[in-house]
C-alpha cells in the first residue's frame, strides 16, 4: 500500500484557549494528499482555508493531531525547514519576492530554496540564458525584465515571478493561496492557464485556494470544501468532472442555511 505524501490526522487548532471566546478554527480535520493530487479548495470567508495552508506551511502551530510527510511526523517542524519540500504563492503579488533584487536575482534565490547559505560565488551571469528561457514561458514579457528590480514590475509580472520562484525548484508540495485573485481578468486567466500547464507537465502535488468556481471545476483532479474548520465535501475523478457550477452554488446555499 502506497504511503500518502501528506496526511493531516485529527488536527485541531484552538484560539483563545481557556476563555469564553475559545474556538477551534480547525476542528479535528482529516486530509490525505497523494502524490500528484491537484486539489482545489473552496469555502466561505472564515471557513478555514487560510488556516489549512498556515498549518501545512508551519506558520500556525496545531493544538493537537498529527501532520505526516511520507509517514514521518512533521507537526512541529519549523517554517524554514518546511521550505525544503514546500513552496507557496500568496494572493498579494508583493509577497514572496524581494523588491530590491532583480528578477534574475530572485530566481537565483529560489533555486537555492531549502539549501544552506554559503559564501561561494553566486554565478548569476551563467544562469541568465536559462532564466530568460524560463521567464519567456510567461505571457507578460517577464523575460525582458530580468535585470529589473522586482519592486518596479507590474502586479501581474510580479505574481508570474512568484509562481516561477515557487516551481523553479520542484517542490514536493505547492500551495497556491488565491494567487490570481488580485489580478485583472486577462492576467488572471493567463496565469491560470500557465498554472494548469506547469502543474500537469511537472506532475506537481498542489493545493489551490480559489473563490472562482470556474477555476475550481476546471482545474485539478480533486475538489474539497471547508466549513467551520472541517472538510465537508471531498470529490475527485469523474465525480468532480461531472460537477456543475449550479450544483456547487446549491451546495454553498445549503451550508449558509
Amino acid at each position: 500500500m502506497t504511503t500518502p505524501l501528506l496526511e493531516l490526522k485529527n488536527v485541531v487548532v484552538t484560539v483563545n484557549a481557556g476563555t469564553a471566546e475559545e474556538l477551534n478554527i480547525m476542528d479535528h480535520l482529516n486530509l490525505t494528499i497523494n502524490q500528484g493530487d491537484f486539489i482545489t479548495v473552496l469555502g466561505t470567508n472564515g471557513a478555514g482555508k487560510s488556516t489549512l495552508f498556515n498549518v501545512i506551511g508551519g506558520d500556525l502551530p496545531i493544538t493537537s493531531g498529527q501532520i505526516l510527510l511520507n509517514g514521518k511526523d512533521i507537526s512541529h517542524l519549523s517554517v524554514e525547514k518546511r521550505t525544503r519540500f514546500l513552496s507557496r504563492v500568496f494572493q498579494d503579488p508583493k509577497m514572496g519576492t524581494a523588491p530590491r533584487m532583480t528578477v534574475a536575482e530572485n530566481l537565483l534565490l529560489a533555486q537555492k530554496r531549502g539549501q544552506r547559505r554559503t559564501l561561494l560565488p553566486r554565478k548569476l551571469k551563467q544562469q541568465l540564458p536559462s532564466f530568460e528561457e524560463l521567464t519567456a514561458t510567461m505571457p507578460n514579457d517577464l523575460h525582458e525584465r530580468l535585470n529589473t528590480p522586482t519592486g518596479k514590475l507590474s502586479g501581474g509580472q510580479r505574481q508570474a515571478l512568484s509562481f516561477l520562484m515557487a516551481t523553479v525548484k520542484r517542490p514536493d508540495i505547492l500551495l497556491l493561496d488565491e494567487h490570481t485573485a488580485a489580478l485583472d481578468p486577462k492576467t488572471s486567466t493567463d496565469l491560470m492557464r500557465i498554472t494548469n500547464q506547469r502543474i500537469t507537465e511537472e506532475r506537481l502535488t498542489c493545493l489551490m485556494i480559489t473563490h472562482h468556481l470556474t477555476d475550481a471545476l476546471q482545474s485539478g483532479n480533486r475538489l474539497i470544501v471547508l466549513s467551520h474548520g472541517q472538510i465537508v465535501f471531498d470529490v475527485n475523478g469523474q465525480a468532480k468532472q461531472d460537477l456543475t457550477q449550479e450544483q456547487l452554488y446549491d451546495y454553498f446555499s445549503d451550508l449558509a442555511d
